[in-house]
């Protein structure tokens, strides 16, 4: 929206080599270490990846810790993000990766590191970034890219550093600032994909150009993550909803702003939202890394917010106690609720929640509790009916996305030749079967989501004609 920045140029390529590069955004200036700091100071450049911490400060810490310990620097662009989604920064480190290095090799210049790592997590764009460094050539700073493994918790910065170095890609649930001892143990400078890519951005247009978009007091624009499909550039104050519906969606029940650490606006909310820090702060929503999830009409919340809970637990750093049992147990209640567990299993909810919150090594255990706080918050009514046994009706339609299951979910499948449209299997499995305007099932073959399976199993015990069965 707007004349484009960060995505310059792609409306004529699909993806910019080194040549297509430097015809759409020119050649990249040389700045002195304190002009980079003061650029950045100037234009609020905050992180992208979902902390937004003021880059600058960033830039200061690593050059004070390297000037005290009269010792190496280094450099990393944290191209992981690991979570579902996300896309926003795969798709720079896909189409305009240069961009991304540039910003790199800038800070790298100020910071005196002879070396740029790319840590990412998909062969794609690995392969995409190793094409870019070729196109380059050799001369200057070296520019390494590692691939890690893709977890949710690989974004974390000690996770990413304990990855580099040759460890396990996890949290160290140490409170370790990478600015001080990071990558081979010497003062890191970690930012996200986008962060470096405006940076870049930035130190070709200067201060006031950069400014001329966006808020002042939050200038230039912003990535954004749409449906989990869509790439966006806006400026900062954009409606939200205007979004949305350029997109081709509404805001519907609700919009999950800033991922699965994120927080839930109800519609209302989401109309009245700008994508600034300031707005959404109002309605107690964060930007984060920049996901943007409004849930449609058709899908069930309470089945969609389970889905990802569950997902969530697999993620973990499995390395204390909020994350070995308490986020396998918050997923067991939570699923229990949506089955129909009564008021009691929403208050175990309840319980695992609060057992969950401040606990953790890191920042997992917190954000997915707060996600899942979010959500009873915004639809208190639709877990309430599903923990009482009445259920909302709707299918699950993955509106929150996640990876593709290894093997397809089983199916409910019926078989015309016995069905009655006795309807007992709508009573049983309300979040699968949908009853046509004769009273059959509408669909002969419906997928079950695992959770859902021991209903699955009673629907077809309960069926007086026999007409079910379950298929892998």
């Amino acid at each position: 929206m707007g004349t484009p920045r960060l995505l310059a140029g792609l409306d004529r390529d699909p993806r910019l080599d080194r040549e297509a590069h430097l015809a759409a955004h020119g050649p990249l200036p040389r700045y002195a270490s304190d002009e980079l700091v003061d650029l950045a100071a100037d234009i609020d450049l905050r992180g992208r990846g979902g902390a937004g911490f003021p880059f600058a400060r960033k830039l200061r810490a690593v050059i004070g810790s390297a000037r005290e310990r009269e010792g190496q620097t280094a450099v990393v662009v944290n191209g992981s993000e690991g979570e579902p989604s996300c896309l926003k920064d795969k798709a720079l480190l896909l189409h305009a990766p240069h961009l991304v290095l540039d910003g790199a090799l800038l800070a790298a210049a100020a910071v005196g590191a002879e070396e740029v790592v790319v840590a990412v997590t998909r062969a794609d764009v690995e392969r995409s970034v190793r094409d870019a460094v070729a196109e380059r050539g050799p001369g200057g700073r070296r520019v390494r890219v590692a691939r890690l493994p893709e977890r949710f918790v690989t974004g974390e910065g000690t996770a990413m550093v304990g990855g580099l170095n040759g460890g396990a890609a996890l949290p160290s649930g140490r409170r370790v600032r990478t600015s001080e001892r990071g990558l081979g143990g010497v003062p890191t400078l970690l930012s996200n994909t986008e962060t470096y890519a405006q940076l870049a951005v930035a130190a070709r247009m200067g201060a006031p150009d950069y400014r001329a978009a966006g808020l002042p007091s939050e200038p230039g624009t912003v990535l954004l993550t749409v449906a989990g499909q869509t790439v966006v550039e806006t400026p900062t104050g954009t409606s939200l909803a205007y979004i949305l519906d350029l997109c081709g969606t509404r805001t519907g029940q609700g919009v999950l702003v800033g991922g699965y650490h994120g927080r839930w606006l109800d519609p209302g909310a989401a109309r009245s939202a700008d994508v600034s820090r300031g707005s959404l702060s109002a309605f107690g929503a964060v930007l984060g890394a920049g996901a943007v999830l409004p849930l449609p009409e058709d899908t069930c919340p309470a089945g969609e917010v389970a889905r990802v809970t569950r997902w969530m637990a697999k993620e973990s750093a499995g390395q204390c106690g909020p994350c070995v049992r308490g986020l396998p147990g918050l997923a067991d209640v939570l699923e229990d609720a949506v089955r129909g567990g009564g008021r009691g299993a929403l208050d175990a909810v309840e319980a695992r929640l609060r057992a969950v919150r401040g606990r953790g090594a890191c920042s997992h255990p917190d954000g997915t509790s707060h996600f899942v706080a979010s959500a009873l918050a915004a639809f208190p009514e639709e877990f309430r009916d599903h923990a009482l046994g009445s259920g909302c009706g709707r299918r699950i339609v993955g509106a929150l996305p996640l990876p593709q299951d290894e093997s397809p979910p089983e199916r409910l499948v019926v078989d015309w030749t016995l069905c009655k449209g006795h309807g007992l299997c709508v009573d049983v499995l309300p979040d699968v079967v949908r009853l046509d305007a004769d009273g059959f099932p509408a669909e002969a073959s419906m997928p079950v989501p695992g959770h859902l399976r021991p209903k699955a199993l009673r629907a077809v015990r309960r069926c007086p004609a026999l007409a079910l069965r379950i298929q892998e």
